[in-house]
């Protein structure tokens, strides 16, 4: 549907496989029920018989192990009392949208189908998750490709956290295409008929899957999650965006005492002087605050120090000077909303002025100032309307909000989501400025949540429409000892960037 047609008087049927209706599926039927213009009709026929009866002990062994909830997007619905469906009508619909890959093509109906690495069904969803990969959703009229994403889940390892993320942002996705302005991966994404999977092959994958979750489990309860780490360099030749890879020397660490880590660094040149902002995550918490600290040529001038701290998880603090005053705005996605501080009495004394977005999970807010405006990049984890169901990923949509003005009023992308690709979509520090482009650092969570950088020149941005293309990938190396690599800013002549290693003493955490 293109983005000047309006949906007036159409008549959508869902096809969907009655056996196994989930509670996503309630959602997406209320979702397209109440789309102006549509007539919702459900189609519940039992469809093609691919799911493995294991797959159902595997999520119900998982929701045991980790404690999950009960009642996620993929839980089925209660056989005894199944839901009262718009039944089909006898006249064909305008608009036919597929889950289950089994309505013929004929031409005479406008058909949707929803595909994943280039086939149709959840289970075969489930098998590219199971072989580890990130797969690719598209939704597909005829040849032609009206939405895409790259799905993924900062939890690697859990089939069914990684199974829920995953069906919740097809919901999107879905949304997205009837409101005629769906995003696009870039030409730079994998084609999804390269990465086809077959299907028989299900059984087997979800057996072993099952044996390396309870293994991952045993091996979480005596060693810990990530330790993250900051490290810096001084700036005395090109950065990392010029690069485009690792230095393989010159990186030190800012040291922690173990009871704490540091993430997200955002260094500041304050009065002739360099900064460093840095989520501190503090174990016996059980929740980070942001903290700062002076450098000099030697390194941080003493610890980090706290300066601002509030009921919720407080992380990416960034940190940007504007009409005089110091501002941040740091990542506050529990309290469902992107707030704008004032420092008072630098670098402590913040001040919240504003509420920027409310009602919504947003993690890594970015500000860009660009051609007269001020854009905002987020990853959108979901908002308050959906929450009750679980939004999927925090790091695989990327929405955008303009203003005329830091303070506001924001407003969001038309288009929004504008990119769904867990390679690509999460900022990942300030967005650069190399001759004439824009550099955009993000997170590559395909292989887990931080696991590396890339870099993105975007390409378009404005009112209607936005596009990237990335241009390096940067991983932990023998530069950067660690398994992970998530952030990267440069200021007041020092690089930062962050990253993790294993930490076997302390709780672990998720950071998000």
């Amino acid at each position: 549907m293109s983005s000047s047609e309006a949906m007036r008087d159409v008549r959508v049927r869902l096809r969907l496989d009655g056996r196994r209706a989930r509670r996503w599926h309630l959602r997406l039927a209320d979702a397209l029920a109440r789309h102006p213009g549509a007539c919702l009709e459900v189609d519940a026929r039992p469809g093609p018989d691919h799911w493995p009866d294991n797959a159902d002990l595997l999520f119900r062994l998982e929701t045991a192990i980790h404690g999950l909830p009960q009642i996620g997007p993929a839980a089925h619905l209660d056989a005894r009392t199944p839901p009262s469906w718009p039944a089909p009508g006898n006249a064909p619909p305008d608009l036919v949208i597929d889950l289950c890959g089994d309505v013929p093509e004929t031409g005479a109906v406008r058909l949707w189908r929803v595909l994943y690495d280039g086939q149709a069904g959840e289970a075969a969803l489930l098998a590219s998750l199971l072989a580890g990969r990130a797969p690719i959703a598209e939704i597909v009229e005829g040849q032609r490709v009206l939405c895409s994403g790259r799905l993924g889940t900062e939890v690697r390892g859990v089939a069914l956290t990684m199974f829920e993320d995953a069906l919740v942002r097809t919901a999107t996705m879905i949304e997205a295409a009837l409101k005629g302005r769906a995003p696009l991966l870039g030409a730079d994404a994998p084609s999804s008929a390269a990465l086809r999977l077959r299907t028989s092959d299900l059984g087997l994958r979800a057996v072993r899957m099952l044996a390396g979750a309870i293994v991952r489990r045993l091996y979480h309860l005596c060693y810990r999650a990530p330790h993250w780490r900051v490290g810096w360099r001084r700036l005395d030749g090109p950065g990392l965006v010029t690069l485009g890879h690792l230095p393989e020397i010159g990186w030190r660490e800012v040291p922690d005492d173990g009871r704490r880590f540091y993430a997200d660094p955002f260094p500041f040149e304050h009065q002739g002087e360099p900064w460093l902002f840095v989520e501190e995550y503090v174990h016996a918490l059980g929740k980070a605050l942001i903290s700062a600290v002076r450098f000099g040529p030697e390194g941080a001038i003493g610890v980090p120090v706290p300066v601002l701290e509030t009921g919720c998880h407080l992380s990416y603090p960034f940190v940007f000077a504007r009409d005089g005053a110091v501002w941040m705005v740091p990542e506050s996605c529990g309290a469902g909303s992107i707030d704008l501080y004032r420092a008072a009495s630098f670098p402590g004394g913040w001040v919240k002025e504003a509420t920027l977005v409310s009602g919504i999970a947003a993690s890594d807010a970015t500000l860009l100032e660009h051609a007269g405006r001020w854009w905002m990049f987020a990853a959108v984890r979901g908002n308050d309307a959906e929450a009750a169901l679980g939004n999927g990923s925090f790091s695989d949509a990327l929405h955008l909000w303009t203003a005329p003005d830091f303070r506001g009023p924001w407003t969001p992308h038309a288009a929004n989501p504008v990119l769904i690709d867990i390679a690509s979509a999460r900022p990942a520090g300030r967005i650069v400025r190399r001759g004439a482009d824009l550099i955009r650092p993000v997170q590559d969570c395909t292989r887990g949540y931080g696991q590396a950088l890339a870099l993105a020149r975007i390409e378009r941005l404005d009112d209607e429409a936005f596009a990237q293309r990335v241009e390096a990938r940067i991983e932990a190396g023998p530069a950067w000892p660690g398994s992970r690599l998530h952030t990267l800013n440069a200021a007041a002549g020092y690089e930062f960037i962050d990253g993790s290693a294993r930490a076997p003493r302390f709780k672990p955490s998720l950071r998000r």
